[in-house]
């Protein structure tokens, strides 16, 4: 299956509307090959029983930027991608207001990419997240 790139921003937020992206809420600023920004308002089904921001939607966000990084940067005849390694270090956490997600390709080749993505309080402030993903570019078959 071959995926079709979004062409617009409006595109791009329309493109998660129905799947994980659109239930989280996230939303993009900017979606290119060679940067995604993205940012999601925190909501009570965004944090776990203490309080606190669960961490699977902080890594959702930044997986999610450094995938649509990685489809609009896909190498051309390429027929998409699929995720085969991430890794997060948290550094702290939240209760309320917005994070923002900025992702940047660290390697771009022709099987692989690499994105690395930083996750902040959007009002500022110091880092929740650093996160890296390896994208294995996946061709037709023939």
């Amino acid at each position: 299956m071959e995926i079709a790139t979004p062409q617009t921003l409006a595109g791009w937020n329309a493109a998660g509307k129905a799947y994980l992206p659109g239930l989280l809420g996230f939303r993009f600023d900017k979606v290119s090959a060679d940067e995604v920004i993205g940012a999601m308002t925190i909501e009570s089904h965004h944090l776990v029983w203490n309080g606190f921001l669960h961490a699977g939607a902080v890594v959702a966000l930044a997986d999610t930027c450094c995938g649509y990084g990685a489809v609009a940067g896909l190498p051309d005849g390429a027929s998409g991608f699929t995720t085969v390694e991430l890794k997060t270090n948290f550094i702290s956490t939240l209760r309320e207001g917005e994070i923002r997600c900025v992702a940047k390709p660290l390697h771009r080749g022709r099987t692989t990419q690499v994105w690395d993505a930083r996750v902040d309080p959007a009002a500022g402030g110091n880092a929740l997240a650093h996160f890296r993903c390896t994208q294995m570019i996946l061709w037709p078959r023939a």
